[in-house]
């Protein structure tokens, strides 16, 4: 079975080529962050990736993590591989220097990230759940829980998590029925109970930050009375020690699809005298904060599913390249063939890729704007910037997830019956891949957030401004001459046009007619993440061509990157005018079928 390889010279393409790292080192704090430190950084992330993570990552499967009386064993492995992962730094990579991180980018932590997550994603879902409680105290929390809590979550000592949803709230946060009573000194006592707690309890760590969604006596009803509060699994001593147990407990772990390894816990607090919690920042805030963690964990599950997809890729090229079945189509020779040599396993193989290339260049391009409106000292660029990073989340996070399951799908498809099979590794990234469409919000979910906040809030300035930056990169294609790059622009054009009317639609129907707009919601998603695929291979592709002309040294991959940019245009691209048709036309078939006949 073959193990993880980080893709180092894609990822360096992009970082060089694609997302401006020297304006990422212009920002204030970044300036030695150049293309040699961010190259060093990836090298050595792609030797833990395949080194310690990859290795684990069927052992996981295999075994599970395991409950026992309230407490969770993690699978065999798992201990001694976070114990490296955080004494080599890279729990704290982008984390703040104030308290022990190393405050670099984004846009490098997010191509490591991808790593982990291609590597091991049960592994890697729980750094993610600890980077969303740390971006919510920095944000929100007050100095001594800051001082108190950090420097421990930033150097991965301990973890956290966060509790929203309950067994009778789902998505709907409306309906948390948590309660979180206040004590004379200050603290709350919570009692409720909260699901899909992603690794809510476990032996990696002494102790874990849960932050908890809970109402306080007399509070709103809805999402307005929702406060947020920080509860410990063990209190904390005024000296950092470990002081006594508090009353949350592991009720038991789920029984899941996919990342057997990840626990997702079933947490009761307050059952006795209650959790100790104390509120963080203003009463009724809570999902205002906690929003603040759902917004990195979107992002964050979307780079679950980049890596989802080079994972299923590699698995399936390095089969397509060993198994040998069949003659090659037209061929004279009756010698069986290796199978990439037929012409619709390199269709699927080159899906798999283009789309996989298309999803990291866009999550990247997310990240480097992440790090221009954290650190621009222009406040216009800033806010610019930031609406960017808004409306883009959804896409990356519902676009690279829905991506990661159908690639993970042709992965099986390519290796035939044995991908069925559970010992080639093939089923597993399928299995996987599927939890990431629902994580932090279904791909519904998603959609919504894209047509009724992200692109109506602001009358779709943000959007068309994205429009407009694709139309340059189409006419900079058009004036290019060859055949690839004409092709590609005619794709690329269409692509805009599609986007751009059912942009128009979207703004118009979402005040008038919200059900239809809601119904053709998931379409409008697939047809955004399609074309700014489109966008970025394009940008791929002209950057691949502009090197070509400077230095032929690396000719064969540069060459490959524009053929590869041709198929997703002639492949993906193109599905953008028919996705268009059904934005604009099909809602009423929704609508009008008669609910008693479902």
């Amino acid at each position: 079975m073959s193990e993880y390889v980080a893709p180092l010279k894609e990822m360096q393409f992009v970082l060089r080529e694609l997302v401006g790292l020297e304006s990422i080192a212009a920002l204030p704090g970044h300036e030695e962050v150049g293309e040699e430190l961010a190259g060093a950084i990836l090298e050595e992330a792609s030797k833990f990736a395949a080194g310690v993570l990859s290795p684990l990552n069927a052992v996981g499967d295999r075994e599970g993590a395991r409950w026992v009386d309230g407490e969770v064993r993690t699978a065999p492995g798992w201990k001694v591989a976070y114990d490296q992962f955080c004494a080599g730094g890279w729990h704290a990579l982008s984390g703040s220097t104030e308290f022990g991180g190393q405050g670099l980018p984004r846009v490098v932590s997010s191509l490591a990230e991808e790593m982990w997550n291609g590597a091991n994603m049960a592994f890697a879902v729980g750094i993610m759940l600890t980077r969303g409680a740390i971006e919510a105290l920095e944000l929100c929390g007050s100095d001594d829980q800051k001082a108190m809590y950090l420097p421990r979550l930033v150097s991965g000592e301990w973890t956290g998590t966060m509790n929203l949803t309950e067994p009778q709230a789902g998505s709907d946060l409306s309906a948390v029925r948590s309660r979180a009573v206040p004590q004379p000194d200050g603290s709350y006592k919570v009692h409720g109970q909260k699901i899909f707690i992603t690794y809510g309890e476990h032996d990696l760590t002494p102790n874990i930050v849960h932050l908890v969604l809970a109402r306080t006596p007399g509070a709103p009803e809805g999402v307005k009375g929702i406060s947020l509060f920080v509860v410990p699994k063990f209190l904390v001593n005024r000296d950092g020690s470990l002081g006594r147990r508090n009353d949350v407990r592991c009720v038991s772990i789920e029984h899941k699809l996919g990342i057997h390894a990840s626990p997702t816990a079933v947490l009761a607090f307050g059952d006795n005298e209650g959790a100790t919690g104390w509120l963080i920042g203003k009463e009724n805030h809570g999902l205002e904060y906690m929003f603040i963690m759902m917004n990195a964990a979107r992002y964050s599950v979307g780079l679950e599913g980049v890596g989802l997809c080079e994972r299923a890729y590699q698995r399936a090229r390095d089969y397509a390249r060993g198994r040998l079945q069949g003659v090659e189509p037209g061929g004279k020779s009756r010698e069986k063939v290796a199978i990439v040599r037929h012409p619709d396993v390199r269709r699927m193989l080159l899906e798999m890729k283009s789309r996989t290339e298309s999803l990291r260049v866009l999550a990247s391009v997310v990240a480097e704007a992440m790090d221009v409106a954290h650190g621009n000292p222009d406040e216009e660029v800033r806010r610019e910037r930031q609406a960017f990073v808004n409306l883009m989340i959804p896409v990356v996070k519902g676009w690279s997830t829905e991506t990661s399951v159908h690639v993970a799908s042709l992965g099986i498809q390519i290796h035939g019956g044995m991908g069925y099979i559970e010992e080639t590794g093939a089923a597993q990234h399928l299995r996987d891949a599927r939890i990431t469409t629902i994580y932090e919000g279904t791909t519904g979910i998603q959609a919504a957030d894209l047509i009724g906040r992200k692109i109506t809030r602001d009358g779709g300035h943000a959007a068309k401004k994205v429009l407009q930056e694709m139309s340059a990169v189409q006419k900079q294609l058009k004036s290019m001459g060859a055949a690839d790059h004409a092709a590609l622009a005619t794709r690329l054009l269409a692509g805009i046009s599609s986007l751009r009317l059912c942009v128009e639609f979207i703004l118009d129907q979402n005040d008038s007619n919200p059900k239809a707009a809601a119904a053709c919601a998931v379409p409008m998603l697939e047809l955004f993440g399609i074309v700014a695929g489109g966008w970025q291979m394009a940008r791929a592709a002209l950057a691949a061509h502009s090197c070509l002309q400077q230095d032929n040294s690396d000719a064969e991959f540069l060459q490959a990157k524009q053929l590869c940019a041709r198929f997703y245009a002639d492949h993906v691209l193109s599905k953008a005018p028919a996705l268009a048709d059904t934005i604009l036309h099909g809602a009423d078939a929704v609508l009008a079928y008669p609910e008693e006949q479902f």
